[in-house]
């Protein structure tokens, strides 16, 4: 089981580095935000273009990438929104239980239909290139690609949550020391 708790402890490593540079993309994302309105106006009261297409896709883009590899991040840190008219009551063995089980059947079924149909698309948007049909647009696919990237990660995660969950109900991790890693 320690070997297993290893792993999960690099996945979550991984998880919350990446979460860590979401940080920052999302503060590039409002200064690209704020430029863009910034620059519209200004532009037009001095009638000049200060922004562009190209601008107003990068803050799309940077928001999508916040989006996609913030999921994971959110997952290690349960942070996720979930009803849990009767979770809240249960005990820290019944929760880890029902947090093991969910992984299986829905989290990385779920993970695996979104790559599954995914791929073709991505695949042909690398083959041909894909670009914005905006003017002075960016290119598509590499975006695209984020969309494997961030649920390979949250399948990763998901794993490293199944066996940190899995070792909560077997009483070999205390559920405090699970989601409180200060080494981390």
């Amino acid at each position: 089981m320690q070997k297993l708790l290893n792993i999960a402890k690099i996945i979550d490593t991984i998880n919350e580095w990446v979460g860590k540079l979401t940080y920052w993309l999302l503060l590039l994302m409002i200064l690209v935000g704020v430029w863009n309105v910034i620059g519209r106006y200004l532009g037009r009261l001095i009638g000049q273009n200060l922004t562009s297409n190209a601008f107003i896709e990068v803050q799309w883009y940077l928001f999508d990438i916040v989006f996609l590899l913030g999921a994971a991040y959110t997952l290690k840190h349960d942070e996720h929104v979930r009803v849990d008219l009767f979770y809240k009551d249960w005990s820290p063995k019944r929760k880890a239980l029902a947090n093991f089980i969910g992984v299986f059947i829905f989290l990385i079924p779920f993970c695996l239909m979104i790559i599954y149909y995914s791929w073709g698309n991505i695949i042909n948007s690398w083959k041909i290139l894909e670009m914005s049909p905006d003017p002075g647009g960016l290119p598509r696919y590499p975006i695209k690609s984020m969309i494997i990237v961030s649920y390979v990660l949250l399948i990763f995660q998901g794993i490293a949550e199944a066996i940190k969950n899995w070792a909560i109900f077997t009483g070999k991790l205390n559920p405090q020391e699970e989601h409180h890693d200060p080494s981390v």
